[in-house]
């Protein structure tokens, strides 16, 4: 009897081709292993996202490897990012990371902070 192979595990995140684009080229440049993304607690809202070059790849890492880029998440974040899409996004006045997440419910008027709940398959 053939044993059945375990079902593949959705990705955390999703990343656009831009935010991809991005993270491949400083990547390029010997930053790290990847780029590290995480939560923490601050801000006006409650939580803000971190990102962070990683020297190694931490045992627990949750690791999403699309078009190049390499992106470790905080085992402690996943329950936060679960469908979130990273995107990179320049304009005249800023450029930078953009996270789209489902599970955020608001965000502070200078955009630096975000209330975020666990995903429901968590709950």
């Amino acid at each position: 009897m053939a044993q059945a192979s375990p079902r593949p595990r959705p990705q955390v995140m999703k990343v656009t081709d831009a935010a991809a684009t991005r993270i491949a080229q400083l990547m390029a440049r010997g930053e790290g292993v990847g780029l590290r993304v995480g939560v923490k607690n601050g801000g006006c809202a409650g939580m803000e996202y971190t990102m962070e070059w990683a020297a190694e790849q931490g045992k627990f890492d949750e690791v999403v490897e699309d078009k190049g880029a390499k992106i470790l998440i905080d085992p402690k974040a996943i329950m936060f990012l679960i469908g979130t899409e990273m995107d990179y996004q320049e304009s005249t006045l800023k450029s930078g990371f953009v996270f789209n997440n489902p599970n955020q419910i608001s965000a502070c008027g200078c955009g630096e902070s975000v209330e975020i709940k666990p995903a429901a398959a968590f709950t």
